[in-house]
């Protein structure tokens, strides 16, 4: 039973749990990683050589920090929120990443004492001045390097990180547990919550450098914030990219009057360059015109000077105003894909892959040949004719292998001079035929076989 904690930078952790000496207090770490519990939760209380805590989701120093609870008082309320500390004889901190929880008197007797969600990491061996105090769960079997990075941290006088570390998700690799009744496991991490973001002092992926200008360390912390900003509306799909720029040659036009059409502001700025698209935002539902529109030049130049010269002028009764775009979405086809397609139709792109400095090839020489009409002879191997020839010859004797022996029987064969042939089977009718007709001694029947052969 093992469980992985990602601290961000610093690295990740696993530790062993140890179910058969301390059962109750696994099920609960266990859970608790399962809900998300630790998430975003910071790490504090670092004694260099000594330990680390955490397990707190908000952690002490902010005023809307409890201390953390159990999974049994998240689920059944606050009366829950402890249990009985476990602590088994055979179990001592005596190596270095020693995972034990937190313990505290309990309330109605001073002499057991009970555990919620922290927990401590040691840093060092031979702590027995811990044996007792914190309750024995876990090992850790790999990360000790990220337990060298918390150990060399630095701290504040509370052991608190100057520079944010912190469990940004768990992992848990085997659970031998049944779930609680009215256990929710949450199907994806849960964002950090205000209360937890207003913890933050400096963050992990930035740098510290005391002599650095503040206004330089301001923009800094600014651009990495739209940086991650810019980044989210990328995963939830607002953004086709993360570093997406707006186009330079799209003019932003609003305060229209809302009788204004399309083809009317496609006239008035078609002074200035062509114009690749010139669409009036409107309503979805109702189809009314929302009062301002996206110009797209072919020219840059184009743009900048209808951006110069068209700002407050009066059309319909109705001064616009006029800026350039600040949208993305034309660089996205999964949003207005008709919109982009008119927008080509209107390029007219010459060559092929909408280059006019791409020409086609020919896929045999021959072919480039016909198209300078030089006239000369082909480099094919074959001859044409005989290549065709070839295939026709063959398509006959398709056509044969298709054909029945019994059709075939009945085929009207030629002769060498052209003349025609009956079919072995006409050949016995006619015989049949005359042989009846040497019997026959009635005038009527000669008449018959007469009008039926003109016939």
């Amino acid at each position: 039973m093992s469980v992985l904690l990602e601290l961000g930078e610093a690295g990740d952790i696993v530790i062993d749990l140890l179910t058969d000496y301390a059962p109750r207090t696994c099920e609960n770490f266990l859970k608790l990683c399962k809900m998300k519990y630790y998430n975003f939760s910071p790490i504090y209380g670092v004694q260099k050589g000594f330990s680390f805590q955490t397990g707190d989701p908000i952690g002490p120093d902010s005023p809307d920090s409890d201390g953390g609870s159990s999974v049994w008082g998240l689920i059944d309320g606050p009366s829950r929120r402890f249990f009985p500390a476990e602590f088994h004889p055979k179990l001592k901190h005596a190596e270095r990443g020693t995972v034990s929880m937190a313990t505290a008197p309990s309330a109605s007797n001073p002499d057991e004492r009970v555990s919620g969600s922290q927990f401590i990491i040691t840093l060092g061996d031979n702590l027995d001045y811990l044996d007792g105090k914190s309750a024995i769960f876990g090992q850790v079997v790999e990360g000790f390097d990220v337990l060298e990075k918390i150990n060399n941290a630095f701290c504040d006088e509370k052991g608190r990180p100057l520079k944010d570390i912190r469990i940004r998700h768990t992992i848990v690799l085997e659970d031998p547990f049944e779930n609680p009744r009215g256990f929710i496991e949450p199907p994806e991490s849960p964002v950090p919550s205000a209360a937890q973001l207003a913890t933050v002092r400096i963050a992990e992926d930035e740098e510290l450098n005391p002599d650095e200008d503040p206004e330089v360390a301001d923009k800094r912390r600014r651009d990495r914030e739209a940086k991650a900003q810019a980044l989210t509306l990328e995963m939830v799909g607002d953004l086709p990219f993360a570093d997406v720029k707006p186009p330079e040659n799209v003019l932003f036009v609003c305060k229209l009057n809302p009788v204004t059409q399309d083809e009317d502001l496609h006239l008035i700025f078609s002074r200035f360059g062509k114009i690749l698209s010139c669409e009036i935002i409107r309503d979805k539902r109702t189809g009314d015109s929302l009062q301002y529109a996206f110009i797209e030049f072919d020219d840059q130049k184009a743009c900048e000077q209808a951006y110069f010269k068209m700002q407050g002028v009066l059309i319909d009764d109705h001064r616009i105003h006029v800026d350039f775009s600040q949208s993305v979405s034309k660089l996205s086809d999964s949003w207005r894909t008709n919109t982009n397609a008119k927008r080509r139709k209107a390029t007219k792109p010459r060559g092929f892959g909408g280059s006019s400095q791409l020409e086609k090839r020919g896929q045999y020489r021959e072919e480039s040949r016909m198209a300078r009409g030089d006239g000369r002879p082909s480099d094919f191997v074959f001859d044409p004719n005989e290549i065709k020839g070839k295939g026709e010859s063959s398509r006959r004797r398709y056509d044969d292998r298709r054909r029945s022996p019994h059709e075939r029987g009945h085929e009207r064969r030629r002769s060498k001079d052209g003349r025609r042939h009956r079919s072995r089977s006409q050949d016995r009718r006619r015989d049949s035929d005359r042989h009846r007709h040497n019997r026959s001694r009635s005038p009527r029947r000669h008449r018959d076989r007469d009008d039926r052969y003109r016939r």
